[in-house]
Protein backbone atom coordinates (compact mmCIF):
# COMPACT_ATOMS: atom_id res chain seq x y z
CA UNK A 1 0.00 0.00 0.00
CA UNK A 2 2.96 2.57 0.77
CA UNK A 3 4.56 1.58 -2.96
CA UNK A 4 1.26 2.42 -4.23
CA UNK A 5 0.55 5.81 -2.42
CA UNK A 6 4.15 7.03 -3.68
CA UNK A 7 4.15 5.49 -7.13
CA UNK A 8 0.88 7.51 -7.31
CA UNK A 9 2.05 10.90 -5.30
CA UNK A 10 5.12 10.32 -7.70
CA UNK A 11 3.05 10.11 -10.97
CA UNK A 12 1.08 13.49 -9.75
CA UNK A 13 4.76 15.13 -9.66
CA UNK A 14 5.80 14.31 -12.86
CA UNK A 15 2.56 15.11 -14.58
CA UNK A 16 1.49 18.63 -13.56
CA UNK A 17 -2.18 18.21 -15.12
CA UNK A 18 -2.93 15.26 -12.71
CA UNK A 19 -1.72 16.99 -9.89
CA UNK A 20 -3.72 19.96 -11.07
CA UNK A 21 -7.06 17.95 -11.45
CA UNK A 22 -6.35 16.48 -8.02
CA UNK A 23 -6.02 19.57 -6.54
CA UNK A 24 -9.20 21.09 -8.61
CA UNK A 25 -11.62 18.25 -6.75
CA UNK A 26 -10.42 19.32 -3.56
CA UNK A 27 -11.30 22.76 -4.08
CA UNK A 28 -14.71 22.33 -5.30
CA UNK A 29 -15.47 19.45 -2.77
CA UNK A 30 -14.50 21.96 -0.37
CA UNK A 31 -16.34 24.80 -1.90
CA UNK A 32 -19.37 22.53 -1.80
CA UNK A 33 -18.93 22.16 2.07
CA UNK A 34 -18.13 25.89 2.18
CA UNK A 35 -21.69 26.64 0.94
CA UNK A 36 -23.57 23.77 2.99
CA UNK A 37 -21.91 25.57 6.07
CA UNK A 38 -23.14 29.20 4.79
CA UNK A 39 -26.38 28.15 4.15
CA UNK A 40 -26.72 26.46 7.90
CA UNK A 41 -25.61 30.19 9.44
CA UNK A 42 -29.11 31.06 9.47
CA UNK A 43 -29.44 27.99 11.61
CA UNK A 44 -28.09 28.32 14.40
CA UNK A 45 -28.80 24.57 16.04
CA UNK A 46 -26.60 23.21 13.34
CA UNK A 47 -23.66 25.29 13.81
CA UNK A 48 -19.97 23.31 13.99
CA UNK A 49 -17.09 24.12 16.50
CA UNK A 50 -14.39 25.02 14.10
CA UNK A 51 -11.67 23.35 13.36
CA UNK A 52 -8.49 23.58 15.77
CA UNK A 53 -5.90 21.16 14.09
CA UNK A 54 -2.30 21.58 13.68
CA UNK A 55 -1.56 23.64 10.66
CA UNK A 56 1.13 21.19 8.42
CA UNK A 57 4.17 22.67 9.11
CA UNK A 58 3.81 24.81 12.42
CA UNK A 59 2.19 23.88 15.23
CA UNK A 60 -0.79 25.51 17.13
CA UNK A 61 -1.08 26.46 20.71
CA UNK A 62 -4.08 24.63 21.91
CA UNK A 63 -3.89 21.45 24.00
CA UNK A 64 -6.49 18.86 24.33
CA UNK A 65 -9.07 19.14 26.27
CA UNK A 66 -9.53 16.33 28.77
CA UNK A 67 -10.87 12.89 27.51
CA UNK A 68 -10.20 14.02 23.94
CA UNK A 69 -7.12 12.44 22.44
CA UNK A 70 -6.05 13.09 18.42
CA UNK A 71 -4.26 11.00 15.90
CA UNK A 72 -2.38 13.13 13.35
CA UNK A 73 -1.04 11.53 9.89
CA UNK A 74 1.36 13.63 7.47
CA UNK A 75 3.60 12.49 4.89
CA UNK A 76 5.63 15.13 2.85
CA UNK A 77 7.88 14.23 -0.05
CA UNK A 78 9.95 16.90 -2.23
CA UNK A 79 11.03 16.79 -5.37
CA UNK A 80 14.37 17.71 -6.04
CA UNK A 81 16.11 15.76 -3.15
CA UNK A 82 13.36 13.31 -3.10
CA UNK A 83 13.84 12.77 0.61
CA UNK A 84 9.96 11.89 1.76
CA UNK A 85 8.73 11.58 5.89
CA UNK A 86 5.74 10.20 7.42
CA UNK A 87 5.04 11.15 10.52
CA UNK A 88 2.41 9.53 13.02
CA UNK A 89 1.94 11.63 16.09
CA UNK A 90 -1.11 10.56 19.43
CA UNK A 91 -1.60 13.39 21.40
CA UNK A 92 -3.40 12.49 25.07
CA UNK A 93 -4.06 14.90 27.75
CA UNK A 94 -3.66 13.99 31.32
CA UNK A 95 -6.66 14.56 33.20
CA UNK A 96 -7.02 18.08 32.19
CA UNK A 97 -6.00 20.75 28.77
CA UNK A 98 -3.12 21.80 31.19
CA UNK A 99 -0.60 19.08 30.58
CA UNK A 100 -0.62 16.79 27.65
CA UNK A 101 1.63 14.03 26.37
CA UNK A 102 2.17 12.95 22.73
CA UNK A 103 4.58 10.51 20.84
CA UNK A 104 5.64 11.12 17.30
CA UNK A 105 6.79 8.01 15.37
CA UNK A 106 8.78 8.66 11.71
CA UNK A 107 9.31 6.79 8.99
CA UNK A 108 11.80 8.51 6.32
CA UNK A 109 14.17 8.42 3.13
CA UNK A 110 17.00 10.12 2.78
CA UNK A 111 17.40 10.78 -1.40
CA UNK A 112 20.81 11.92 -0.72
CA UNK A 113 21.44 8.49 -0.04
CA UNK A 114 22.05 6.19 -2.90
CA UNK A 115 19.98 2.79 -2.27
CA UNK A 116 19.24 3.25 1.46
CA UNK A 117 15.86 2.90 1.18
CA UNK A 118 13.04 3.33 3.75
CA UNK A 119 12.86 2.92 7.41
CA UNK A 120 12.46 4.32 10.79
CA UNK A 121 13.34 7.69 11.75
CA UNK A 122 13.80 9.13 15.25
CA UNK A 123 10.80 9.03 18.20
CA UNK A 124 10.36 11.86 19.89
CA UNK A 125 8.17 11.94 23.30
CA UNK A 126 6.54 15.20 23.70
CA UNK A 127 5.17 17.11 26.97
CA UNK A 128 3.37 19.97 26.49
CA UNK A 129 2.07 22.97 28.93
CA UNK A 130 -1.02 25.05 28.50
CA UNK A 131 0.67 28.30 29.81
CA UNK A 132 -1.52 30.89 28.20
CA UNK A 133 -5.31 30.15 27.69
CA UNK A 134 -6.78 27.68 25.66
CA UNK A 135 -8.65 27.10 22.41
CA UNK A 136 -11.15 29.35 23.48
CA UNK A 137 -9.24 32.62 24.41
CA UNK A 138 -8.03 34.92 21.80
CA UNK A 139 -4.48 34.38 23.03
CA UNK A 140 -2.82 30.97 23.28
CA UNK A 141 0.63 30.06 24.68
CA UNK A 142 2.20 26.34 25.32
CA UNK A 143 5.78 25.77 25.55
CA UNK A 144 6.48 21.98 24.35
CA UNK A 145 9.89 19.94 25.34
CA UNK A 146 10.37 17.19 23.26
CA UNK A 147 12.92 13.84 23.79
CA UNK A 148 14.45 12.47 20.85
CA UNK A 149 15.84 9.12 20.46
CA UNK A 150 17.88 7.93 18.05
CA UNK A 151 15.94 5.22 16.47
CA UNK A 152 16.59 5.98 12.94
CA UNK A 153 19.62 4.24 10.90
CA UNK A 154 22.23 7.23 10.86
CA UNK A 155 24.23 5.45 8.45
CA UNK A 156 21.24 5.68 5.86
CA UNK A 157 20.93 9.43 7.00
CA UNK A 158 17.10 8.36 8.77
CA UNK A 159 17.94 10.06 11.94
CA UNK A 160 21.04 11.74 14.03
CA UNK A 161 22.69 8.74 15.67
CA UNK A 162 22.26 10.61 19.50
CA UNK A 163 19.85 11.47 21.64
CA UNK A 164 18.70 15.21 21.76
CA UNK A 165 16.74 17.22 23.41
CA UNK A 166 14.05 19.67 21.35
CA UNK A 167 11.90 22.77 22.56
CA UNK A 168 9.67 24.73 20.52
CA UNK A 169 7.12 27.54 21.40
CA UNK A 170 4.14 28.16 19.86
CA UNK A 171 1.92 31.21 20.49
CA UNK A 172 -1.95 31.28 18.64
CA UNK A 173 -4.11 34.44 17.94
CA UNK A 174 -7.06 34.64 17.34
CA UNK A 175 -7.90 37.92 15.00
CA UNK A 176 -11.34 37.49 14.37
CA UNK A 177 -13.91 35.46 13.64
CA UNK A 178 -12.45 33.78 10.28
CA UNK A 179 -8.62 34.80 10.68
CA UNK A 180 -6.15 32.92 13.38
CA UNK A 181 -2.04 33.03 13.20
CA UNK A 182 0.09 30.68 14.65
CA UNK A 183 3.55 31.51 15.35
CA UNK A 184 6.55 29.41 16.55
CA UNK A 185 9.99 29.56 18.18
CA UNK A 186 12.43 26.70 18.90
CA UNK A 187 15.78 24.80 18.89
CA UNK A 188 17.05 21.43 18.79
CA UNK A 189 19.83 19.99 20.69
CA UNK A 190 21.89 16.49 19.76
CA UNK A 191 25.17 16.73 22.13
CA UNK A 192 26.36 13.51 20.13
CA UNK A 193 25.22 12.95 16.14
CA UNK A 194 26.88 10.97 14.27
CA UNK A 195 27.15 10.51 10.47
CA UNK A 196 27.54 7.77 8.10
CA UNK A 197 31.22 6.96 8.75
CA UNK A 198 30.02 7.21 12.17
CA UNK A 199 31.99 10.81 12.91
CA UNK A 200 30.33 12.37 16.18
CA UNK A 201 29.47 15.94 17.06
CA UNK A 202 27.64 18.44 18.89
CA UNK A 203 24.78 20.01 16.37
CA UNK A 204 22.63 22.91 17.23
CA UNK A 205 19.34 23.88 14.93
CA UNK A 206 16.63 27.00 15.35
CA UNK A 207 13.43 26.74 13.65
CA UNK A 208 10.98 30.14 13.27
CA UNK A 209 7.64 29.31 11.87
CA UNK A 210 4.05 31.05 10.86
CA UNK A 211 1.22 30.24 9.72
CA UNK A 212 -2.19 32.21 8.61
CA UNK A 213 -5.64 30.56 8.45
CA UNK A 214 -8.76 31.96 7.28
CA UNK A 215 -11.97 30.26 8.16
CA UNK A 216 -13.96 30.25 5.15
CA UNK A 217 -16.46 28.52 7.44
CA UNK A 218 -16.39 26.55 10.68
CA UNK A 219 -15.59 23.17 8.57
CA UNK A 220 -13.20 24.61 5.99
CA UNK A 221 -9.98 26.43 6.60
CA UNK A 222 -7.53 27.47 3.68
CA UNK A 223 -4.21 28.52 5.42
CA UNK A 224 -0.72 30.21 3.98
CA UNK A 225 2.53 28.92 6.38
CA UNK A 226 6.45 30.04 6.32
CA UNK A 227 9.00 27.89 7.95
CA UNK A 228 12.75 28.95 8.24
CA UNK A 229 14.96 25.93 9.64
CA UNK A 230 18.77 26.60 10.30
CA UNK A 231 20.41 23.06 11.27
CA UNK A 232 23.75 21.34 11.31
CA UNK A 233 25.14 18.37 9.83
CA UNK A 234 28.12 16.17 11.11
CA UNK A 235 30.84 16.41 8.56
CA UNK A 236 33.75 15.51 9.85
CA UNK A 237 34.76 14.40 13.74
CA UNK A 238 33.66 17.42 15.52
CA UNK A 239 33.21 19.52 12.63
CA UNK A 240 29.87 20.48 11.17
CA UNK A 241 28.03 21.86 8.65
CA UNK A 242 25.11 24.74 8.78
CA UNK A 243 22.25 24.81 6.44
CA UNK A 244 19.02 26.87 6.04
CA UNK A 245 15.54 26.24 4.20
CA UNK A 246 12.75 28.89 3.85
CA UNK A 247 9.61 27.23 2.72
CA UNK A 248 6.15 28.91 1.84
CA UNK A 249 3.17 26.69 1.97
CA UNK A 250 -0.28 27.02 1.18
CA UNK A 251 -2.88 24.68 1.96
CA UNK A 252 -6.39 23.60 2.64
CA UNK A 253 -8.23 21.30 5.08
CA UNK A 254 -11.84 20.32 5.89
CA UNK A 255 -13.59 18.41 8.57
CA UNK A 256 -16.11 15.88 8.92
CA UNK A 257 -18.18 15.90 12.23
CA UNK A 258 -19.07 12.30 12.87
CA UNK A 259 -21.25 10.24 15.55
CA UNK A 260 -19.90 9.78 18.46
CA UNK A 261 -17.81 12.89 18.44
CA UNK A 262 -15.46 11.83 15.78
CA UNK A 263 -13.84 14.31 13.61
CA UNK A 264 -11.95 13.60 10.77
CA UNK A 265 -9.80 16.44 8.89
CA UNK A 266 -7.70 15.88 5.83
CA UNK A 267 -5.60 18.15 4.04
CA UNK A 268 -3.11 18.99 1.43
CA UNK A 269 -0.44 21.74 0.97
CA UNK A 270 1.77 22.52 -1.73
CA UNK A 271 5.34 23.26 -0.01
CA UNK A 272 7.38 25.29 -2.23
CA UNK A 273 11.27 26.76 -1.36
CA UNK A 274 12.53 30.18 -1.54
CA UNK A 275 15.88 31.88 -0.97
CA UNK A 276 18.53 28.84 0.36
CA UNK A 277 15.92 26.27 -1.15
CA UNK A 278 14.96 28.33 -4.28
CA UNK A 279 13.36 25.70 -7.30
CA UNK A 280 12.48 22.71 -4.47
CA UNK A 281 8.72 21.97 -4.17
CA UNK A 282 6.78 19.13 -2.83
CA UNK A 283 3.46 18.37 -0.87
CA UNK A 284 2.04 17.59 1.94
CA UNK A 285 -0.94 15.21 3.06
CA UNK A 286 -2.36 15.43 5.98
CA UNK A 287 -5.03 13.43 8.27
CA UNK A 288 -6.17 13.96 11.60
CA UNK A 289 -8.58 11.73 13.87
CA UNK A 290 -10.06 13.15 17.28
CA UNK A 291 -12.38 11.59 19.31
CA UNK A 292 -13.11 11.26 23.42
CA UNK A 293 -12.01 7.79 24.27
CA UNK A 294 -13.76 5.62 27.23
CA UNK A 295 -11.35 6.19 29.91
CA UNK A 296 -12.32 9.52 30.79
CA UNK A 297 -15.79 8.63 30.35
CA UNK A 298 -15.15 5.76 32.92
CA UNK A 299 -13.07 8.30 35.46
CA UNK A 300 -16.28 10.96 35.01
CA UNK A 301 -18.88 8.37 36.52
CA UNK A 302 -16.93 7.15 39.05
CA UNK A 303 -16.52 10.82 40.42
CA UNK A 304 -20.31 11.15 40.21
Amino acid sequence: MKLKFIFIYETALRFPHILFIFLSSCLLAAGSMAAQDIDRTNRPAQATTPIQDNSFLIEEAYNQEDGVIQHISTFERLTNSRDWVYTQTDEWPLRSYKHQLSVTLAATHAGSFAGSGAGWGDTAFNYRYQLVGSGETKLAVAPRLSVLFPTGDHTFGRGSGGLGLQTNLPVSIQHSIHLVSHWNAGATWIPRALDERRNSAGTVGVNLGQSLVWLATPRVNFLVETLWTSSESVVAEHKTLRSQDLYVSPGIRWAHNLRGGLQIVPGIAAPIGIGPCAGEKGLIFYLSFEHPFALAHSRAQSQR
